[in-house]
């Protein structure tokens, strides 16, 4: 069993729109593992990771801004 998204906003949009963390992944084009490492707070994306995670799930609303929703800046 897959785990749950560290940010309730992705775990909502996750579970609305039935795709699974390798559906996401196609979308995104990354690999699984890299996205539920996103998705659970194990890694932070870069900005594009986090936009084409959110076009992915069809979250259209601005996310929170706080330690759940932070990218990796362009140096790393």
């Amino acid at each position: 069993m897959a785990p749950d998204p560290h940010c309730t906003a992705v775990a909502a949009a996750k579970q609305k729109s039935g795709l699974s963390y390798a559906a996401i992944a196609a979308k995104i084009g990354s690999t699984e593992q890299h996205v539920i490492d996103i998705c659970t707070a194990a890694k932070r994306p870069t900005a594009t990771e986090f936009e084409a995670l959110a076009k992915a799930l069809g979250i259209t609303s601005p996310l929170p801004s706080n330690t759940s929703h932070t990218v990796q800046s362009a140096s790393g």
